[in-house]
């Protein structure tokens, strides 16, 4: 599958087959997390790769209902924004950064044929102290966001997203 066919037909999957990913899928899929842009080249990232299914149940638990699918998935990964490696003079664009490893992470994963879903943590601090404490985090790490891996129960058909009312040529 090609970049734009993958950017095209993917679409968030929430309910997962019963089947492992392999550990070369997962390293390729951190992989792209990784090789994303960050401010002036921070990597002001880190993540934590969650297969054990009681700890999955424990993170639904912290994150409240929006996060059941990942009762279900293969495994997860909770993205935190590192303050230690963050650019000292606008250090909340791991808030950006995390979001782009993550963009990258799904797109990887739909590429090898494996679903995810973007379960939000940050900006809801209940979820981020949860999210902080279940795994003892530093001080310096912060939870943005968790995403649950695995292979697709069903694919959807995606609709068209283009929307030609939201774009603005050189002036609004």
């Amino acid at each position: 599958m090609n970049t734009l066919e993958t950017i095209f037909s993917r679409s968030s999957v929430r309910k997962f087959k019963a089947k492992k990913v392999n550990q070369e899928h997962i390293k390729t899929i951190l992989k792209a997390g990784m090789s994303g842009p960050t401010c002036v080249n921070s990597k002001d990232w880190s993540f934590i790769v969650v297969d054990d299914q009681k700890v999955l149940k424990k993170m639904y638990e912290a994150n409240g209902a929006p996060a059941r699918p990942l009762l279900g998935c293969a495994f997860a990964v909770l993205i935190c924004g590192d303050y230690s490696k963050a650019f000292q003079y606008a250090k909340d664009y791991y808030v950006v950064d995390s979001s782009i490893a993550g963009q990258n992470m799904i797109l990887a994963a739909w590429s090898l044929g494996i679903g995810s879903v973007w379960l939000g943590t940050w900006p809801q601090m209940d979820r981020v102290f949860e999210q902080r404490k279940l795994f003892d985090l530093p001080k310096d790490q912060i939870p943005h966001s968790i995403i649950a891996f695995g292979y697709p129960e069903e694919v959807k058909e995606k609709e068209e997203y283009y929307d030609e009312s939201v774009v603005h040529y050189n002036k609004w």
